[in-house]
């Protein structure tokens, strides 16, 4: 059985146990409501869950506008629309700024720490060896990987297990998102996708 066979029978098994359990959360802005297939976002401060709002940037439909201090990202769309999801940012000193392009996507991507995050954090040295994806991975359910001049910049915007972070400034500088969010944003973004990170 491939990646993609497990990752989308896991996604249908969580959902249908969720939602027999009750579990959901709302889309505010359209009122819709939107199972939740990974566990209770209930934590997250209201104001940074998605919503469909009116977007007065300058930015083409199809870019991620990425606002490090409203703590917003922005799907650009046509007609003066954007959808807006609420994020957790870099530690201070640590965010990425300027202009990106989605080079890769992944599902349920695993995880190494780079050389600087141990050196910063050395309680990080125990997962040196990588963390393989799935639900306790830092990435969590899907991740898009932004991209410099072709090379990998080592930043992400990407999923989290941490729900109650969004909102913060407390990543090692990737973008992060509800899982639910990411999966969102990651169905929407094609590779190649602009990125605007301010």
């Amino acid at each position: 059985m491939d990646n993609d066979q497990i990752t989308r029978r896991m996604l249908v098994l969580s959902g249908l146990a969720l939602l027999t359990s009750g579990c959901s959360t709302t889309w505010q802005g359209m009122g819709v409501p939107v199972p939740s297939l990974f566990g209770d976002s209930s934590g997250i401060d209201p104001r940074y869950r998605r919503r469909h709002v009116r977007y007065e940037g300058y930015e083409a439909p199809g870019t991620l506008v990425v606002d490090t201090n409203e703590r917003y990202l922005y799907a650009v769309e046509e007609g003066g629309w954007a959808t807006r999801y609420g994020i957790g940012v870099g530690e201070q000193g640590l965010t990425m700024k300027g202009r990106a392009v989605v080079g890769r996507k992944a599902e349920w991507p695993s995880w190494t720490p780079t050389a600087s995050m141990i050196k910063r954090k050395p309680h990080l040295a125990q997962y040196a060896g990588g963390v393989s994806g799935g639900p306790h991975n830092p990435l969590g359910a899907s991740a898009l990987y932004l991209y410099r001049g072709g090379q990998d910049t080592m930043f992400r915007v990407h999923g989290t297990n941490e729900p109650w972070t969004i909102g913060h400034a407390v990543s090692n500088g990737c973008i992060r998102m509800t899982n639910e969010d990411i999966v969102d944003l990651y169905s929407r973004t094609p590779v190649g996708t602009e990125v605007l990170i301010i």
